[in-house]
């Protein structure tokens, strides 16, 4: 897409949301759920489903211009694969400021600080670790603003 198509882009109503698990991982219980939440709250899901490989992940997100991404891990590898994901993209211009947020079991040593803080400086907006009340990551999609433009 040209950057003219992109800055023309303008929404107002329910965010459009892309749920994904991460290469390594095969559960969709969690996707499921957090698509039927994000519906229940009123915005639109696309879930791209269990081991979605990198590139598919950054392709979908260029092809549906989400508002937000979330990206779901149970098998306590999400640590590892998301920080390859995040930096892919972070480095493409389209995707740059997308809002990238990730939660569920992140490692196999339970919810350390210092993996989510790195995930955070990696380029996530939020972390969500595992046993996290539900509302946050409720009021984290809802300080999202409705109206959109890149």
């Amino acid at each position: 897409m040209k950057p003219a198509e992109w800055a023309a882009r303008h929404r107002s109503g329910p965010l459009d949301v892309v749920v994904t698990g991460l290469p390594s991982d095969a559960h969709t219980w969690n996707l499921i759920y957090i698509q039927l939440l994000l519906e229940d709250l009123g915005h639109t899901v696309v879930n791209l489903g269990s081991c979605v490989p990198e590139d598919e992940i950054v392709e979908s997100c260029c092809k549906f211009q989400p508002d937000l991404l979330v990206v779901s891990s149970v098998n306590g590898h999400g640590f590892n694969d998301a920080r390859p994901l995040i930096g892919a993209l972070r480095s493409r211009w389209e995707l740059a400021g997308l809002p990238a947020v990730i939660g569920g079991k992140l490692g196999v040593s339970g919810g350390r600080q210092d993996e989510a803080d790195e995930l955070m400086r990696a380029g996530f907006d939020a972390v969500f670790q595992d046993g996290a009340d539900i509302t946050a990551f409720e009021s984290y999609v809802g300080s999202l603003p409705r109206e959109v433009e890149r």
